[in-house]
């Protein structure tokens, strides 16, 4: 799978009315472009010095997928308003590692099941 991954950071003073707007188009896009298998997005929660301000998180088949999901006509307005509303957009697609194949011992515990 590929992860594509979006952060954006709004320009000062941008309003609740375009973040809102923002949300919208992106909550549209799973309904509307078959090539996206999984998409979540929201807002930052602990507002780090560091912290963007929004995250993007979408899952492709493959590349061929993740290029059709860009150019699709559905997907150009968002990249539209993000250009708008965003004063940094930075962007990441890698494949995907399945982190719970990694072959370490495990302690005891993690083997017992759940009892309050």
């Amino acid at each position: 799978m590929i992860n594509h991954v979006v952060l954006a950071k709004f320009k000062p003073g941008v309003s609740e009315v375009d973040i809102e707007e923002l949300e919208r188009m992106l909550d549209d896009l799973p309904n509307r472009i078959t090539e996206i298998h999984t998409y979540e997005f929201g807002r930052d929660l602990v507002r780090a010095a560091s912290s963007y301000d929004f995250a993007i998180v979408a899952l492709f088949a493959n590349l061929d997928t993740l290029d059709r999901y860009q150019t699709h006509p559905r997907h150009l307005p968002v990249v539209k308003k993000l250009q708008e509303i965003c004063g940094n957009v930075i962007t990441v697609d890698f494949e995907g590692s399945d982190a719970g194949s990694i072959d370490i011992e495990r302690p005891a515990w993690d083997f017992k099941p759940f009892t309050p």
